[in-house]
Protein backbone atom coordinates (compact mmCIF):
# COMPACT_ATOMS: atom_id res chain seq x y z
CA UNK A 1 0.00 0.00 0.00
CA UNK A 2 1.24 3.48 -0.81
CA UNK A 3 0.39 6.75 0.89
CA UNK A 4 -1.70 7.63 -2.15
CA UNK A 5 -3.80 4.50 -1.73
CA UNK A 6 -4.78 5.49 1.78
CA UNK A 7 -4.89 9.27 1.23
CA UNK A 8 -2.27 10.37 3.73
CA UNK A 9 -2.24 13.97 4.96
CA UNK A 10 -0.42 15.82 7.73
CA UNK A 11 -3.12 18.34 8.61
CA UNK A 12 -3.61 19.32 12.23
CA UNK A 13 -6.83 18.13 13.83
CA UNK A 14 -9.25 20.13 15.97
CA UNK A 15 -12.57 19.04 17.45
CA UNK A 16 -15.94 20.70 16.73
CA UNK A 17 -15.90 22.82 19.90
CA UNK A 18 -12.30 23.91 19.39
CA UNK A 19 -11.22 22.93 22.90
CA UNK A 20 -9.05 19.96 21.79
CA UNK A 21 -6.41 19.86 19.07
CA UNK A 22 -3.66 17.54 17.94
CA UNK A 23 -0.94 17.38 15.32
CA UNK A 24 -0.50 13.76 14.22
CA UNK A 25 2.58 12.58 12.36
CA UNK A 26 0.20 11.54 9.63
CA UNK A 27 -3.52 11.32 9.01
CA UNK A 28 -4.73 8.45 6.85
CA UNK A 29 -8.03 7.64 5.14
CA UNK A 30 -8.03 3.92 4.32
CA UNK A 31 -10.54 2.84 1.69
CA UNK A 32 -10.91 -0.79 2.78
CA UNK A 33 -10.41 -3.12 5.71
CA UNK A 34 -7.16 -4.57 4.26
CA UNK A 35 -5.80 -1.04 3.79
CA UNK A 36 -6.66 -0.25 7.40
CA UNK A 37 -4.88 -3.39 8.62
CA UNK A 38 -1.79 -2.29 6.67
CA UNK A 39 -1.96 1.19 8.25
CA UNK A 40 -1.96 -0.42 11.69
CA UNK A 41 0.99 -2.65 10.79
CA UNK A 42 3.05 0.29 9.56
CA UNK A 43 2.22 2.39 12.60
CA UNK A 44 3.30 -0.42 14.90
CA UNK A 45 6.57 -0.80 13.00
CA UNK A 46 7.18 2.94 13.26
CA UNK A 47 6.43 2.98 17.00
CA UNK A 48 3.44 5.30 16.53
CA UNK A 49 0.13 5.27 18.39
CA UNK A 50 -3.07 5.13 16.37
CA UNK A 51 -6.43 6.81 16.95
CA UNK A 52 -9.56 6.66 14.81
CA UNK A 53 -11.51 9.92 14.63
CA UNK A 54 -15.03 10.78 13.56
CA UNK A 55 -16.40 14.29 13.07
CA UNK A 56 -14.88 15.63 16.27
CA UNK A 57 -18.13 16.12 18.18
CA UNK A 58 -16.58 14.79 21.39
CA UNK A 59 -15.41 17.40 23.87
CA UNK A 60 -12.64 15.18 25.27
CA UNK A 61 -9.30 14.19 23.80
CA UNK A 62 -10.45 10.62 23.21
CA UNK A 63 -9.42 10.84 19.52
CA UNK A 64 -6.30 13.01 19.92
CA UNK A 65 -2.95 11.56 18.94
CA UNK A 66 0.56 12.64 17.98
CA UNK A 67 0.91 9.42 15.98
CA UNK A 68 -1.41 8.21 13.20
CA UNK A 69 -4.90 9.65 12.92
CA UNK A 70 -7.32 7.44 11.03
CA UNK A 71 -10.07 9.31 9.25
CA UNK A 72 -13.06 7.22 8.10
CA UNK A 73 -13.94 9.39 5.08
CA UNK A 74 -13.72 6.48 2.63
CA UNK A 75 -15.36 3.87 4.85
CA UNK A 76 -18.94 5.00 4.31
CA UNK A 77 -22.23 3.68 3.02
CA UNK A 78 -24.68 0.89 3.68
CA UNK A 79 -23.31 -2.62 3.16
CA UNK A 80 -26.52 -4.55 3.60
CA UNK A 81 -30.15 -4.32 4.67
CA UNK A 82 -31.60 -7.56 6.02
CA UNK A 83 -35.38 -7.19 6.09
CA UNK A 84 -35.88 -10.63 7.57
CA UNK A 85 -33.59 -9.95 10.54
CA UNK A 86 -34.56 -6.23 10.49
CA UNK A 87 -30.97 -5.03 10.57
CA UNK A 88 -28.79 -2.68 8.57
CA UNK A 89 -25.01 -3.02 8.28
CA UNK A 90 -23.23 0.25 7.66
CA UNK A 91 -19.60 1.31 7.19
CA UNK A 92 -18.08 2.94 10.27
CA UNK A 93 -17.50 6.38 8.78
CA UNK A 94 -21.07 6.90 7.64
CA UNK A 95 -22.59 10.04 9.19
CA UNK A 96 -25.79 9.44 11.15
CA UNK A 97 -27.50 11.99 8.93
CA UNK A 98 -26.74 9.92 5.84
CA UNK A 99 -27.83 6.72 7.59
CA UNK A 100 -31.11 8.23 8.78
CA UNK A 101 -32.08 9.62 5.39
CA UNK A 102 -31.12 6.37 3.62
CA UNK A 103 -33.17 4.30 6.06
CA UNK A 104 -36.15 6.61 5.64
CA UNK A 105 -36.03 6.06 1.86
CA UNK A 106 -36.17 2.32 2.58
CA UNK A 107 -39.13 2.73 4.94
CA UNK A 108 -36.97 1.95 7.99
CA UNK A 109 -35.73 3.73 11.11
CA UNK A 110 -33.61 3.39 14.20
CA UNK A 111 -35.75 3.13 17.33
CA UNK A 112 -34.09 6.00 19.20
CA UNK A 113 -31.33 8.52 18.57
CA UNK A 114 -29.60 11.57 20.00
CA UNK A 115 -30.46 15.17 19.24
CA UNK A 116 -27.84 15.76 16.53
CA UNK A 117 -26.84 13.58 13.60
CA UNK A 118 -23.55 15.00 12.35
CA UNK A 119 -21.44 12.26 13.99
CA UNK A 120 -20.19 9.13 12.28
CA UNK A 121 -21.85 5.92 13.42
CA UNK A 122 -18.59 4.60 14.91
CA UNK A 123 -17.80 7.85 16.72
CA UNK A 124 -21.30 8.19 18.13
CA UNK A 125 -21.51 4.63 19.41
CA UNK A 126 -17.93 4.42 20.70
CA UNK A 127 -18.56 7.32 23.09
CA UNK A 128 -22.07 6.30 24.17
CA UNK A 129 -24.17 8.90 22.35
CA UNK A 130 -27.79 8.72 23.51
CA UNK A 131 -31.11 10.44 23.31
CA UNK A 132 -33.89 10.12 25.83
CA UNK A 133 -36.25 7.20 26.34
CA UNK A 134 -38.41 5.42 28.85
CA UNK A 135 -37.96 2.02 27.19
CA UNK A 136 -35.54 2.55 24.29
CA UNK A 137 -31.86 3.04 25.02
CA UNK A 138 -28.78 4.59 23.40
CA UNK A 139 -27.63 4.13 19.82
CA UNK A 140 -24.99 1.68 21.07
CA UNK A 141 -27.69 -0.51 22.63
CA UNK A 142 -29.22 -0.90 19.16
CA UNK A 143 -26.05 -2.56 17.82
CA UNK A 144 -26.48 -6.22 16.88
CA UNK A 145 -22.97 -6.85 15.51
CA UNK A 146 -19.77 -4.98 14.69
CA UNK A 147 -16.57 -5.51 12.76
CA UNK A 148 -13.37 -4.61 14.60
CA UNK A 149 -9.77 -4.52 13.37
CA UNK A 150 -7.45 -5.15 16.30
CA UNK A 151 -3.88 -4.06 16.93
CA UNK A 152 -2.34 -7.06 15.16
CA UNK A 153 -4.55 -6.60 12.08
CA UNK A 154 -7.02 -9.34 12.98
CA UNK A 155 -10.57 -8.66 11.76
CA UNK A 156 -13.12 -9.70 14.38
CA UNK A 157 -16.84 -10.02 13.77
CA UNK A 158 -18.52 -9.53 17.12
CA UNK A 159 -22.08 -10.30 18.20
CA UNK A 160 -23.90 -12.13 20.96
CA UNK A 161 -23.03 -15.38 19.14
CA UNK A 162 -19.53 -14.60 17.85
CA UNK A 163 -16.72 -13.17 20.01
CA UNK A 164 -19.41 -12.44 22.56
CA UNK A 165 -16.93 -11.28 25.23
CA UNK A 166 -15.66 -8.57 22.90
CA UNK A 167 -19.18 -7.62 21.82
CA UNK A 168 -20.17 -7.12 25.46
CA UNK A 169 -17.66 -4.29 25.81
CA UNK A 170 -16.94 -3.02 22.27
CA UNK A 171 -20.33 -1.40 21.63
CA UNK A 172 -18.96 1.48 23.70
CA UNK A 173 -15.25 0.94 23.19
CA UNK A 174 -13.77 4.46 23.37
CA UNK A 175 -11.47 3.60 20.47
CA UNK A 176 -9.41 1.58 22.95
CA UNK A 177 -9.98 -1.93 21.59
CA UNK A 178 -9.33 -1.47 17.89
CA UNK A 179 -10.79 0.31 14.89
CA UNK A 180 -14.45 -0.33 14.12
CA UNK A 181 -15.03 -0.72 10.40
CA UNK A 182 -18.71 -1.68 10.23
CA UNK A 183 -21.73 -1.75 12.54
CA UNK A 184 -24.98 -3.71 12.29
CA UNK A 185 -27.95 -1.94 13.85
CA UNK A 186 -31.42 -3.19 14.65
CA UNK A 187 -34.03 -1.26 12.69
CA UNK A 188 -37.81 -1.21 12.47
CA UNK A 189 -40.41 -0.02 9.99
CA UNK A 190 -40.46 3.75 9.90
CA UNK A 191 -43.03 5.26 12.24
CA UNK A 192 -44.38 8.65 13.23
CA UNK A 193 -43.69 10.59 16.38
CA UNK A 194 -45.76 13.42 17.75
CA UNK A 195 -43.65 16.01 19.54
CA UNK A 196 -45.25 18.25 22.12
CA UNK A 197 -43.05 21.13 23.24
CA UNK A 198 -44.31 23.18 26.16
CA UNK A 199 -42.91 25.76 28.60
CA UNK A 200 -43.23 24.66 32.23
CA UNK A 201 -42.05 25.93 35.60
CA UNK A 202 -38.92 24.33 37.09
CA UNK A 203 -40.67 23.30 40.31
CA UNK A 204 -43.55 21.74 38.41
CA UNK A 205 -41.24 19.73 36.14
CA UNK A 206 -39.32 18.36 39.10
CA UNK A 207 -42.48 17.70 41.08
CA UNK A 208 -43.98 15.73 38.19
CA UNK A 209 -40.71 14.27 36.88
CA UNK A 210 -41.47 10.60 37.57
CA UNK A 211 -44.95 10.92 36.03
CA UNK A 212 -43.66 12.73 32.96
CA UNK A 213 -41.05 10.01 32.39
CA UNK A 214 -43.56 7.19 32.97
CA UNK A 215 -46.27 8.66 30.76
CA UNK A 216 -44.12 9.44 27.72
CA UNK A 217 -41.95 7.27 25.50
CA UNK A 218 -39.39 10.07 25.26
CA UNK A 219 -39.31 12.97 27.71
CA UNK A 220 -36.69 15.66 28.11
CA UNK A 221 -36.50 19.21 29.34
CA UNK A 222 -34.24 22.25 29.39
CA UNK A 223 -33.92 24.50 32.41
CA UNK A 224 -32.73 28.06 31.86
CA UNK A 225 -30.33 29.03 34.70
CA UNK A 226 -31.12 32.32 36.49
CA UNK A 227 -34.82 31.62 35.90
CA UNK A 228 -37.50 29.25 37.16
CA UNK A 229 -38.43 28.38 33.57
CA UNK A 230 -38.08 25.19 31.55
CA UNK A 231 -38.98 24.01 28.09
CA UNK A 232 -40.27 20.43 27.97
CA UNK A 233 -40.46 18.02 25.04
CA UNK A 234 -42.57 14.86 24.91
CA UNK A 235 -42.22 12.52 21.93
CA UNK A 236 -44.70 9.66 21.51
CA UNK A 237 -45.60 7.33 18.67
CA UNK A 238 -48.51 8.44 16.58
CA UNK A 239 -50.93 6.89 14.12
CA UNK A 240 -50.60 10.06 12.08
CA UNK A 241 -51.14 11.76 9.79
CA UNK A 242 -47.79 13.48 9.49
CA UNK A 243 -47.99 17.17 10.37
CA UNK A 244 -44.47 18.62 10.31
CA UNK A 245 -43.81 22.18 11.46
CA UNK A 246 -44.73 24.79 8.90
CA UNK A 247 -41.80 26.13 6.87
CA UNK A 248 -42.05 29.58 8.37
CA UNK A 249 -42.84 28.59 11.97
CA UNK A 250 -40.23 25.81 11.88
CA UNK A 251 -37.60 28.23 10.61
CA UNK A 252 -38.48 30.74 13.31
CA UNK A 253 -38.21 28.16 16.12
CA UNK A 254 -35.30 26.01 14.91
CA UNK A 255 -33.15 28.53 13.05
CA UNK A 256 -33.99 32.10 14.04
CA UNK A 257 -34.59 31.56 17.77
CA UNK A 258 -32.59 28.41 18.56
CA UNK A 259 -29.59 29.29 16.42
CA UNK A 260 -29.53 32.84 15.00
CA UNK A 261 -30.78 34.95 17.89
CA UNK A 262 -29.30 32.51 20.42
CA UNK A 263 -25.89 32.95 18.77
CA UNK A 264 -26.16 36.73 19.17
CA UNK A 265 -27.32 36.36 22.78
CA UNK A 266 -24.42 34.05 23.62
CA UNK A 267 -21.90 36.40 22.01
CA UNK A 268 -23.32 39.31 24.01
CA UNK A 269 -23.28 37.27 27.21
CA UNK A 270 -19.66 36.28 26.69
CA UNK A 271 -18.67 39.91 26.12
CA UNK A 272 -20.84 41.31 28.95
CA UNK A 273 -21.59 38.52 31.49
CA UNK A 274 -23.79 40.82 33.60
CA UNK A 275 -26.41 40.70 30.82
CA UNK A 276 -26.83 36.92 30.97
CA UNK A 277 -29.60 36.67 33.62
CA UNK A 278 -31.75 39.15 31.70
CA UNK A 279 -31.06 37.37 28.42
CA UNK A 280 -31.96 34.03 30.06
CA UNK A 281 -35.33 35.40 31.18
CA UNK A 282 -36.09 36.63 27.67
CA UNK A 283 -34.85 33.41 26.02
CA UNK A 284 -36.88 31.17 28.30
CA UNK A 285 -40.04 33.06 27.37
CA UNK A 286 -39.37 33.25 23.64
CA UNK A 287 -40.12 29.60 22.84
CA UNK A 288 -43.86 28.91 22.70
CA UNK A 289 -45.80 25.66 22.91
CA UNK A 290 -46.06 23.69 19.67
CA UNK A 291 -47.04 20.22 18.50
CA UNK A 292 -45.96 18.49 15.30
CA UNK A 293 -45.78 14.95 13.87
CA UNK A 294 -43.07 13.53 11.62
CA UNK A 295 -40.75 10.56 11.04
CA UNK A 296 -38.29 9.87 13.90
CA UNK A 297 -35.07 11.54 12.83
CA UNK A 298 -36.92 14.75 12.00
CA UNK A 299 -38.36 14.81 15.52
CA UNK A 300 -35.43 13.53 17.58
CA UNK A 301 -32.73 15.68 15.96
CA UNK A 302 -32.28 19.43 15.61
CA UNK A 303 -29.68 21.68 14.00
CA UNK A 304 -27.03 22.85 16.48
CA UNK A 305 -25.08 25.70 14.92
CA UNK A 306 -24.12 27.57 18.09
CA UNK A 307 -20.88 25.99 19.27
CA UNK A 308 -20.35 25.15 22.92
CA UNK A 309 -18.43 23.01 25.40
CA UNK A 310 -20.38 20.41 27.36
CA UNK A 311 -20.20 18.19 30.43
CA UNK A 312 -22.81 15.50 31.08
CA UNK A 313 -23.28 13.02 33.89
CA UNK A 314 -25.56 9.99 34.18
CA UNK A 315 -27.08 9.52 37.63
CA UNK A 316 -29.30 6.83 39.08
CA UNK A 317 -32.70 8.11 37.93
CA UNK A 318 -34.00 8.45 41.48
CA UNK A 319 -31.20 10.94 42.26
CA UNK A 320 -31.97 13.34 39.40
CA UNK A 321 -34.45 15.65 41.11
CA UNK A 322 -32.29 16.21 44.19
CA UNK A 323 -29.18 16.77 42.05
CA UNK A 324 -30.99 19.33 39.88
CA UNK A 325 -32.16 21.25 42.92
CA UNK A 326 -28.57 21.29 44.15
CA UNK A 327 -27.33 22.61 40.79
CA UNK A 328 -29.95 25.37 40.81
CA UNK A 329 -29.07 26.35 44.39
CA UNK A 330 -25.36 26.36 43.51
CA UNK A 331 -25.91 28.69 40.53
CA UNK A 332 -28.10 31.04 42.57
CA UNK A 333 -25.57 31.49 45.37
CA UNK A 334 -22.55 31.79 43.06
CA UNK A 335 -21.27 34.63 40.86
CA UNK A 336 -21.53 32.33 37.83
CA UNK A 337 -23.39 33.57 34.76
CA UNK A 338 -24.74 30.69 32.68
CA UNK A 339 -25.91 31.43 29.14
CA UNK A 340 -26.88 27.88 28.08
CA UNK A 341 -29.85 25.84 29.34
CA UNK A 342 -29.28 22.66 31.36
CA UNK A 343 -30.51 19.57 29.49
CA UNK A 344 -32.15 16.60 31.27
CA UNK A 345 -32.87 13.23 29.66
CA UNK A 346 -33.42 9.61 30.75
CA UNK A 347 -32.54 6.08 29.64
CA UNK A 348 -33.45 2.54 30.68
CA UNK A 349 -30.78 0.20 32.01
CA UNK A 350 -28.72 -1.63 29.39
CA UNK A 351 -26.14 -4.44 29.36
CA UNK A 352 -23.05 -2.72 27.88
CA UNK A 353 -20.05 -2.76 30.22
CA UNK A 354 -19.10 0.93 29.97
CA UNK A 355 -22.50 2.36 29.10
CA UNK A 356 -23.46 5.25 31.35
CA UNK A 357 -26.75 3.36 31.81
CA UNK A 358 -25.09 -0.01 32.42
CA UNK A 359 -27.20 -1.97 34.88
CA UNK A 360 -29.29 0.98 36.10
CA UNK A 361 -32.07 3.29 34.98
CA UNK A 362 -30.44 6.63 34.46
CA UNK A 363 -31.09 10.33 34.20
CA UNK A 364 -28.68 12.58 32.35
CA UNK A 365 -27.85 16.13 33.41
CA UNK A 366 -25.87 18.07 30.81
CA UNK A 367 -24.38 21.52 31.27
CA UNK A 368 -23.01 23.71 28.49
CA UNK A 369 -21.21 26.99 28.00
CA UNK A 370 -20.71 28.98 24.83
CA UNK A 371 -17.48 28.30 22.95
CA UNK A 372 -14.68 30.49 24.25
CA UNK A 373 -16.28 31.09 27.65
CA UNK A 374 -14.22 29.92 30.66
CA UNK A 375 -16.04 26.81 31.83
CA UNK A 376 -13.85 25.29 34.54
CA UNK A 377 -15.50 26.91 37.58
CA UNK A 378 -19.03 25.99 36.50
CA UNK A 379 -18.19 22.47 35.40
CA UNK A 380 -16.15 21.79 38.53
CA UNK A 381 -19.02 22.86 40.77
CA UNK A 382 -21.52 20.74 38.84
CA UNK A 383 -19.16 17.76 38.71
CA UNK A 384 -18.84 17.87 42.50
CA UNK A 385 -22.62 17.48 42.78
CA UNK A 386 -22.77 14.72 40.17
CA UNK A 387 -20.02 12.61 41.71
CA UNK A 388 -21.64 12.88 45.15
CA UNK A 389 -24.58 10.99 43.61
CA UNK A 390 -22.42 8.29 41.99
CA UNK A 391 -22.54 9.96 38.59
CA UNK A 392 -20.92 8.49 35.50
CA UNK A 393 -19.45 11.03 33.06
CA UNK A 394 -20.34 10.85 29.39
CA UNK A 395 -17.24 9.43 27.67
CA UNK A 396 -17.20 12.12 25.00
CA UNK A 397 -17.79 15.14 27.22
CA UNK A 398 -15.62 17.19 29.56
CA UNK A 399 -14.84 15.53 32.89
CA UNK A 400 -11.92 15.15 35.30
CA UNK A 401 -12.52 11.57 36.49
CA UNK A 402 -9.82 8.93 36.50
CA UNK A 403 -9.73 5.13 36.39
CA UNK A 404 -9.86 4.88 40.18
CA UNK A 405 -13.17 6.72 40.35
CA UNK A 406 -14.64 5.07 37.26
CA UNK A 407 -13.84 1.56 38.46
CA UNK A 408 -15.97 2.36 41.50
CA UNK A 409 -19.07 3.43 39.56
CA UNK A 410 -18.85 0.80 36.80
CA UNK A 411 -19.22 -2.73 38.24
CA UNK A 412 -17.98 -4.21 34.93
CA UNK A 413 -14.99 -1.88 34.52
CA UNK A 414 -12.55 -4.76 35.01
CA UNK A 415 -14.31 -6.77 32.31
CA UNK A 416 -13.59 -3.99 29.82
CA UNK A 417 -9.94 -3.54 30.79
CA UNK A 418 -9.35 -7.30 30.65
CA UNK A 419 -10.54 -7.41 27.02
CA UNK A 420 -8.41 -4.37 26.28
CA UNK A 421 -5.34 -6.06 27.78
CA UNK A 422 -5.92 -9.04 25.50
CA UNK A 423 -6.66 -7.13 22.27
CA UNK A 424 -4.17 -4.28 22.68
CA UNK A 425 -1.49 -5.25 25.20
CA UNK A 426 1.01 -2.75 23.76
CA UNK A 427 -1.54 0.11 23.76
CA UNK A 428 -1.32 0.85 20.06
CA UNK A 429 -4.63 2.69 20.49
CA UNK A 430 -3.66 4.47 23.69
CA UNK A 431 -3.42 8.18 24.38
CA UNK A 432 -3.36 10.49 27.41
CA UNK A 433 -7.16 10.56 27.76
CA UNK A 434 -7.45 6.76 27.80
CA UNK A 435 -4.55 6.54 30.22
CA UNK A 436 -6.49 8.74 32.64
CA UNK A 437 -9.90 7.10 32.35
CA UNK A 438 -8.83 3.46 31.86
CA UNK A 439 -5.45 3.37 33.58
CA UNK A 440 -2.30 1.82 32.17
Amino acid sequence: MTDTDARTTTNAWRNWAGNVSARPVRAVSPASVPELAEVLRRASEDGLRVKPVGTGHSFTATAATDGVLIRPDLLTGIRNIDREAMTVTVEAGTPLKRLNTALAREGLSLTNMGDIMEQTVAGATSTGTHGTGRDSASISAQIRALELVTADGTVLTCSEKENADVFAVARIGLGALGVITAITFAVEPVFLLTAREEPMAFDRVLGDFDELVAENEHFEFYWFPHTGNCNTKRNNRSAGPAAPPGKVSGWVEDELLSNGIFQVACSLGRAVPATIPSIAKLSSRALSARTYTDIPYKVFTSPRRVRFVEMEYALPREAAVEALREVKAMVERSPLRISFPVEVRTAPADDIALSTASGRESAYIAVHLYKGTPYQAYFTAVERIMTAHGGRPHWGKVNTRDAGYLAGVYPRFGEFTAVRDRLDPDRLFGNDYLRRVLGE
